[in-house]
């Protein structure tokens, strides 16, 4: 009897120490989502439209940039670019509601998916109690961009592993990982499980990219030969930025997941933002995603 005794208590000392591993789940009824970018502008450009739309409901919303940004202009560099790109990063964050704007201390061109990061990215993930998680795919011409989406990946089962880097309590549940949509196509075009309506919100995302003036308005049209078309004027070079990223059509592809989710009302959607449910992460029913993204249209 006194060893039994013993060994419930042991069980049970052992599943207390084992339960303090976790973080505690979410209390407030709002979903929590993080998006991963390599430079700052990154998550903007993907996910900016989505992240007004979950702030304006009042869900938490954290962007990180793994790198400062530092080498992505054509006349500075280095700390000083580094500390213009992070106000850039804050301003984008306020006019997109987004809650926390965080950018890490890599240099740009030199992201590696090593063991270090692999634990920051982990940390990160897990001190947001993240429900959903959003990343770039491994198919990019940019080496930070590919960087960010192999650690984001190799984050996506060690969220729950207590004892790996146990300095910061796991997750119970995995969270919902989303590649961001992209334009590559070899060796997979990305599958667009769902897609989600920007439209009313496409002058804050328009907004939040204007905010990163090094990027949009120097760096960018630098690389295309095009800086003497940049307006001076504020107003008409955000009218300008407008024209130039979004006067697009919207792709076959996406059009086609838009109807999946908008029925009709697809047809007259003229901004969008796509994702794809990564394989790494939780897989959700379509009536979760419904729940993750609570955007669309009632009885659909």
């Amino acid at each position: 009897m006194a060893n039994r005794c013993f060994f419930l208590a042991l069980w049970f000392a052992t599943a207390f120490l084992s339960a303090q591993q976790f973080q505690p789940a979410t209390t407030d009824g709002k979903l929590r989502v993080i998006v991963f970018g390599a430079h700052p502008d990154d998550c903007e450009g993907s996910a900016g439209g989505v992240a007004s739309k979950y702030s304006k409901l009042g869900h938490h919303v954290k962007f990180v940039a793994l790198t400062t940004g530092d080498n992505g202009h054509p006349t500075m560099g280095g700390g000083a670019l580094a500390t213009r790109r992070r106000a850039e990063s804050a301003e984008a964050g306020r006019r997109l509601g987004v809650e926390t704007y965080e950018v890490l201390e890599n240099h740009s061109g030199e992201l590696m998916p090593t063991l270090e990061i692999r634990r920051v990215v982990v940390r990160k993930i897990r001190e947001w109690r993240a429900d959903i998680v959003m990343l770039p795919r491994l198919w990019d011409y940019h080496p930070d961009h590919r960087a960010t989406s192999q650690l984001v990946q190799d984050a996506a089962y060690l969220v729950t592993v207590p004892f790996f880097t146990s300095d910061t309590p796991a997750l119970f549940k995995n969270p919902v990982f989303l590649f961001v949509q992209d334009r590559f196509v070899r060796p997979n075009p990305i599958r667009l499980d769902v897609a989600v309506s920007i439209d009313d919100v496409i002058d804050a995302k328009v907004a939040g990219l204007d905010a990163h003036v090094s990027q949009m308005y120097e760096w960018g049209p630098f690389q295309a030969g095009r800086l003497d078309q940049v307006p001076k004027d504020a107003e008409a070079r955000r009218a300008w930025l407008r024209k130039s990223h979004f006067s697009r059509p919207i792709p076959a592809d996406l059009r086609q997941a838009l109807k999946k989710w908008y029925g009709e009302q697809a047809d007259s959607i003229r901004y969008a933002e796509g994702f794809e449910v990564c394989e790494l992460g939780r897989q959700p029913s379509e009536k979760e995603l419904r729940t993750l993204f609570p955007f669309f249209p009632a009885g659909r």
